[in-house]
């Protein structure tokens, strides 16, 4: 496994360096991202079934779905968790059983109406060990030096900022914290992010992959990211092509 993601590191530490430019500030972009570069994407709003094809908790239950990507995530009793994108918390209620009540797991959207009907579920299945909060599309609004892991589970791909959105996060994490991310290995636009691409645009802000692992009986892969040396700032971030 080491020498795998070596591999990787060093075959994308050249698209980094050599195929990631500068690239022009959108005309649309908000004040609060004009010092980060725009990311080379157009992230596409597609119907939940394209967008997810098993969008049903029960089906993704059967599919062991949760299950899986906490396990693989190491998840423990004690944990303090946040799952980004949580939408009606179908990772959330599950890390909070995981964790335990010693643990918390902080739900976070950008969807008010997604928060708050996973409030109501929160409430009526009395779990106290969670807690949620309204997100920014440039800024997850997390607590600083918080979490042991943060989730971003068929998300990453439909942040439209994500140097600045993954900049404003490295704080959150606690010392050894971990960023798990799940994707489909398919373009943008169909609702999934390259491995390369979120390779070399986590590793541009200054995260570095610790482990990649491909399920195809999830149709998807499991990236584990950590901190490296040093957050780039944000003027000296370079942009990855996505070609």
């Amino acid at each position: 496994m080491h020498n795998r993601i070596a591999s990787i590191q060093l075959a994308f530490a050249g698209l980094l360096l050599a195929g990631c430019d500068a690239l022009a500030p959108m005309p649309d972009r908000p004040e609060s991202v004009a010092e980060f570069p725009a990311a080379d994407r157009t992230v596409t709003e597609l119907s939940s079934q394209e967008a997810d094809p098993f969008p049903d908790e029960d089906e993704r239950e059967e599919r062991g779905e949760a299950q899986t990507v906490i396990e693989l995530a190491d998840i423990a009793a004690g944990m303090t968790v946040a799952d980004i994108g949580a939408g009606e918390g179908y990772y959330t209620v599950r890390l909070g059983t995981r964790v335990g009540e010693d643990g918390r797991v902080l739900a976070q959207d950008i969807d008010r109406d997604a928060l708050e009907r996973l409030g109501r579920r929160v409430e009526r299945e009395r779990l106290e060990n969670i807690s949620i909060k309204l997100g920014r599309t440039d800024d997850p609004q997390l607590p600083v030096d918080s979490f042991d892991r943060i989730f971003l589970v068929h998300v990453y791909s439909e942040v439209t900022e994500p140097y600045a959105f993954m900049w404003r996060m490295w704080p959150a994490l606690s010392r050894g914290g971990q960023v798990i991310i799940v994707e489909y290995d398919r373009p943008i636009n169909t609702g999934g992010i390259p491995p390369q691409l979120l390779f070399c645009e986590m590793e541009a802000v200054g995260y570095k992959l610790t482990e990649f692992v491909e399920r195809p009986d999830l149709e998807s892969y499991f990236a584990r990211f950590e901190r490296g040396e040093t957050r780039v700032e944000p003027q000296e971030i370079e942009a990855c092509t996505n070609r």
